[in-house]
């Protein structure tokens, strides 16, 4: 029974693979720049670990023995195998090559600023795909990203996890949105809105959207010792504006996602009397993918249509 090597030796390897391709010691010696006695031991461990004599005399010098020719195969892919191992990384190709992003995002993300994504990945990687999944608070998308499932996270936090990854996208100031034949807005100016009627007119808002996330606006007035008139709350944050096109709510939210439905719906918005911070967008992503190729491409496409957003 012969013994296996504790270790594997490729150098080893290439030798066994060189000797049964050329049946020559002396000529494996010159083409590796090694001493023929030096090859010549390396053959007599070959053949103690092998249990078999590899190469044999034959009628016109060295052939490789039965078993010999059966572990060329196995020996060429083992090198070919560990070559590939320590290659350089080719950059991604995009027009060329095909993969599949995975991007998360909540709901209230704006229309224009995902079509502009997609328009740029067909544009410019037509092979790839996108799968853009739903961003809500049972997703742990924290493990997501570091398990791979996930390219990138896209959303707005006031304080982003320290160890993701972050590049902000773009600012989105607050609004507030209503019905324009609403009492209020009949009787109220474009830039009438007074800081007591933002906070009793009644609101409809997102229920938690995720995970440890209460909210730019409400964080905002809690600080400020104020609160708002919420009479609604809905999971479902793409459904606000219909209600707010068919009662009398508001809905206070980004300038971006408003304003695509002010079109739609013919609804009005207001500047917000109070001094909020903008919502601040960012893309997330794990070390993992810090520096794929193809992720630093997927990233700057994403970085492209949001500064699109901002001009």
């Amino acid at each position: 029974m012969t013994r296996m090597p504790e270790h594997l030796d490729i150098h080893l390897i290439r030798i066994l693979y060189l000797l049964l391709c050329e049946k020559s010691v002396s000529r494996v010696a010159l083409k590796l720049n090694q001493p023929q006695p030096s090859i010549s031991g390396s053959l007599r461990k070959l053949r103690d670990l092998t249990g078999d004599p590899l190469l044999v005399r034959g009628g016109r010098g060295m052939v490789p023995t039965q078993h010999g020719e059966s572990l060329l195969k196995a020996a060429k892919r083992i090198l070919d195998e560990t070559e590939g191992l320590f290659s350089p990384k080719t950059a991604f190709v995009p027009l060329e090559q095909a993969r599949t992003f995975h991007i998360a995002a909540p709901d209230y993300m704006n229309n224009q600023f995902f079509t502009e994504v997609i328009a740029r990945l067909r544009r410019e990687s037509p092979k790839s795909r996108l799968v853009i999944h739903s961003l809500v608070p049972d997703v742990d998308y924290v493990r997501l990203l570091a398990d791979g499932e996930l390219d990138l996270v896209v959303g707005n936090w006031d304080e982003p996890p320290q160890h993701l990854h972050i590049s902000k996208l773009f600012d989105d100031p607050i609004v507030c949105l209503m019905r324009a034949n609403t009492a209020y807005a009949r009787r109220t100016g474009k830039e009438g809105m007074t800081p007591e009627d933002f906070l009793t007119l009644p609101q409809v808002a997102p229920a938690q959207i995720l995970p440890g996330y209460h909210g730019n606006i409400d964080s905002f007035l809690e600080h400020q010792n104020l609160q708002r008139n919420i009479v609604v709350e809905s999971a479902h944050f793409r459904m606000l504006p219909y209600v707010v096109a068919q009662t009398d709510l508001v809905l206070t939210a980004g300038q971006q996602f408003a304003s695509f439905y002010e079109n739609l719906l013919g609804l009005k918005s207001y500047k917000v009397p109070l001094n909020f911070p903008p919502l601040r967008f960012y893309q997330l992503w794990h070390e993992r993918s810090q520096h794929g190729t193809e992720h630093k491409w997927l990233r700057a496409q994403v970085s492209a249509a949001a500064r699109l957003l901002a001009k």
